[in-house]
């Protein structure tokens, strides 16, 4: 890896070994940058307060060799990355002002996908993992990890279970509990669709009937208009002396029509007249229709009236006209049936909800079966890495229990009782550690001093890399409280795991670090950063050196040496 610019390292290279390594130095150095940086890499939140002061952004590069085919270098490629002769080319970059972006490959890609490739290519594991591994929430988590698939297929199907029950149940809640207001609603949509249905309005027959009634209000001054309009076209019976204008017209076109060959415009305008004459004598001919036809019944003007008085107050309260009001009318009809139909909606839910309840219940005991048996094997994988870890007389346990709800409780059953369930199952998981013989099994949380809390912790962490194998180990003082012959055992165990894997430790411990195959030197220069100088490779009299250092704080002791040296020889022979 390369770090640029984040928090004390202003410029450094990072080299790993294929096996083994061991990354010390003293309090504050940034050897937890170092840490940091992979998790960068991995896809890790980016934190504008990592980029060193001064500086406009912090960059991380690294370089991961993988297998041809691998699952990391297949998704790496479907993103468009290329391998460089083996290797991932990995970058991320993170602005002062927060901003952050990823290169796989040589391609802009999203974060996100390098967390993807996170899970095929390291495991980090830290005092934040060990903290978390004491609840018991993630206690169930490990050990569903370690069962693999005997746990994961009935969860699935568990899951999907569970969320289909609570989507039941709160439908069935919201059924029951509004009950009385579904109720008032129906009442309130019935009221009204009657009210509509004895009226039985036509589509469009408010219009027609404003229209009659208008002229029904007006019939006798519409009759004599039309009278008085046909008399001035078509000429008065009672008065043979006027003159109308059908005369006149005709007067006007016999006597163009007598001259209109020895002239076109004179003849256009005697075909005009002619249409004009054509045109007059059919609207007199209407008008006297209209006249005679005009009703002006006043039975009839009430009854309109009244027919229109019975639809306004429809369109008062269901549309501003008959149209909203039909709609309306359709829409309530299909609310009040599925309202109506709720009692019958509450049996199916009802049904639904104890099957699904029956389902869980059988489910949940596929789960506590797989995580018993799972258990077992688990618990003495751990047991026998402790006896690696110098607690031979340990031993490990993993407790599986239910907890029982009064009847009528929401609950499923499970082995013949009613216990309480949730989205992952009945099950409660918890860790117990017997430190010796005859000691009662106790939650490691209170049942184990520090040093034993890491080896614990370790020895599960080291169990979960047999389980779910993944290239790189990286260990973050996970040896905290350790010191002794349990530290020379935890040394000799990560070498142990690191002849299958890469493994990175930062630690320091000096037994730990005589065991690794390349240590690297952490150090600050006299301005409080770390350079491109101030991560080094190790080897010969500079790393015993750096462990008489990890000992006794005297790195030209001779007393120290001599340890260190003891150590490094002991580490050499005794893997």
């Amino acid at each position: 890896m390369r770090i640029r610019s984040l928090g004390v390292i202003d410029d450094a290279v990072v080299e790993l070994s294929p096996g083994f390594t061991a990354v010390t130095g003293e309090t504050g150095a940034g050897k937890t940058m170092v840490v940091t940086s992979l998790g960068l890499l991995l896809g890790g939140r980016a934190d504008p307060a990592l980029v060193r002061i001064g500086a406009k952004s912090a960059v991380v590069e690294g370089r991961i060799t993988m297998e041809p085919g691998a699952p990391a270098a297949v998704r790496a490629e479907e993103a468009g990355a290329e391998l460089d002769d083996g290797a991932l080319l990995i970058s991320r970059t993170v602005s002062a002002e927060g901003r952050s972006r990823a290169h796989v490959g040589g391609r802009s890609v999203p974060v996100g996908l390098l967390g993807e490739l996170a899970d095929d290519l390291v495991a980090v594991h830290g005092q934040t993992d060990q903290q978390g591994l004491l609840r018991p929430a993630r206690q169930r988590q490990a050990l569903d990890r370690y069962a693999g698939d005997a746990v994961a297929v009935p969860l699935a199907k568990y899951a999907a279970a569970h969320r289909r029950l609570r989507a039941v149940a709160t439908e069935l809640d919201e059924l029951t509990t509004l009950a009385r207001e579904r109720s008032q609603e129906a009442d309130l949509l019935r009221f009204g669709l009657e009210e509509i249905a004895a009226a039985e309005p036509l589509p469009g027959e408010d219009v027609e009937l404003a229209a009659e009634a208008e002229r029904l209000g007006h019939a006798e001054a519409l009759a004599s208009a039309a009278t008085a309009a046909h008399a001035a076209l078509a000429g008065d019976l009672e008065d043979l002396e006027a003159v109308d204008a059908a005369t006149l017209v005709a007067g006007a076109h016999r006597a163009l029509e007598a001259v209109r060959s020895h002239d076109q415009v004179l003849s256009t305008l005697t075909e005009r007249l002619g249409e004009v004459g054509i045109l007059m004598s059919d609207i007199a001919g209407e008008l006297a229709g209209y006249a005679d036809g005009l009703d002006a019944d006043p039975l009839r003007l009430a009854a309109v009236e009244e027919r229109r008085a019975a639809l306004t107050h429809l369109t008062r309260k269901y549309g501003e006209d008959i149209a909203a009001v039909l709609a309306w009318s359709e829409e309530s009809a299909a609310r009040l049936a599925e309202l109506e139909g709720d009692d019958d909606r509450i049996g199916e839910l009802t049904e639904e909800r104890d099957a699904l309840r029956a389902e869980l219940g059988e489910l949940a005991q596929a789960l506590t079966d797989a995580r018993t048996a799972s258990s077992e094997r688990f618990a003495d994988a751990v047991t026998a890495e402790l006896t690696e870890l110098a607690m031979p007389h340990a031993r490990v346990s993993v407790d599986i229990r239910q907890t029982e709800v009064a009847e009528g409780a929401d609950g499923v059953e499970v082995g013949g009782r009613t216990v309480a369930y949730g989205p992952a199952g009945a099950d409660e998981v918890e860790l117990l550690l017997a430190p010796h013989p005859g000691a009662p099994p106790r939650p490691v949380a209170k049942g184990a001093s520090g040093g034993e809390l890491s080896r614990v912790m370790l020895a599960v962490e080291v169990v979960f890399a047999g389980s779910d194998p993944v290239p790189t180990y990286l260990f973050d003082e996970v040896d905290a409280g350790v010191g002794g012959k349990a530290a020379v055992e935890v040394g000799r165990r990560l070498a142990r795991l690191a002849k299958s894997a890469q493994v990175v430790v930062v630690t320091h411990l000096p037994q730990v670090a005589a065991f690794a195959d390349r240590q690297l030197l952490v150090e600050k220069t006299n301005d409080g950063s770390v350079t491109r100088s101030g991560v080094t490779v190790l080897e010969g009299e500079e790393r015993v050196r750096e462990l008489s250092r990890m000992l006794a704080g005297q790195e030209d002791s001779e007393t120290a040496r001599a340890h260190a040296e003891e150590l490094l020889e002991t580490a050499r022979t005794g893997r």
